[in-house]
């Protein structure tokens, strides 16, 4: 296998994602390098950090958190690029063990009993050809072994890109556009929403508008990539 995997990389060289180098074996999508030189939040370090401070009054989370912080035109912005829009979801399910691997030491999966990805229009889904929120959880619960829970939540309403709206359109452009499934089997769980990058977190207070009624129901949120202002 390893002579065949040889092979395969002399005539189909892999190359780190950020820098362009010729990954080499134990490597997947990214070099040591520049995996190791990502932003890191260290949210999971934070006792009421920052992220969940933007949550305060507005819907009690349990947990919110991070793993890179994202700007425009940084190696972060290049990741999910990758992943939403050139078909590279196998480095979502990368990335996804590698948040789990770094953050559960911390404690921050502990008491999550599902694991629920932000959810895509159908719509959409069909054009990318997949949800890189599900992908990402795929990863994370491949690691932690918290169950992955899809289709509770979906997306009732096709909206526009998030992209270039400002605070303001995000909020408006999100209101009211995800209905729960099955209310009855959220309640009294403690539940993880995953969403690809948070930036005035109005997709995530617009799930979690729909547990609002749901008795026992916690939410924790988590995202790739964060736009911390």
């Amino acid at each position: 296998m390893s002579l065949w995997n040889d092979i395969w990389r002399l005539f189909f060289p892999q190359c780190c994602l950020i820098c362009g180098r010729m990954l080499t074996e134990g490597e997947e999508h990214l070099c040591i390098q520049c995996l190791s030189k990502l932003p890191r939040t260290r949210l999971n370090q934070q006792k009421d950090n920052d992220m969940e401070k933007n949550f305060w009054g507005k819907f009690p989370v349990v947990r919110a958190g991070a793993f890179l912080f994202y700007a425009k035109g940084g190696d972060v912005q290049k990741l999910l690029f990758a992943l939403k829009y050139y078909g590279n979801s196998k480095l979502g399910h990368f990335l996804g063990r590698c948040i789990a691997r770094e953050w559960q030491p911390s404690g921050f999966f502990e008491g999550v009993d599902a694991i629920v990805p932000v959810p895509l229009h159908r719509r959409k889904q069909r054009m990318r050809g997949y949800n890189q929120s599900r992908i990402l959880a795929e990863g994370i619960a491949s690691v932690t072994h918290i169950p992955l829970w899809d289709n509770l939540l979906v997306r009732s309403q096709f909206t526009e890109t998030q992209t270039h709206k400002g605070r303001y359109e995000r909020w408006v452009n999100v209101a009211d556009v995800f209905a729960c499934t099955s209310p009855e089997a959220l309640r009294g769980k403690h539940i993880l929403l995953v969403d690809d990058v948070i930036t005035s977190g109005a997709t995530m207070l617009s799930c979690m508008r729909q547990l609002t009624p749901i008795r026992g129901c916690k939410a924790s949120v988590f995202a790739l990539g964060w736009a911390h202002d």
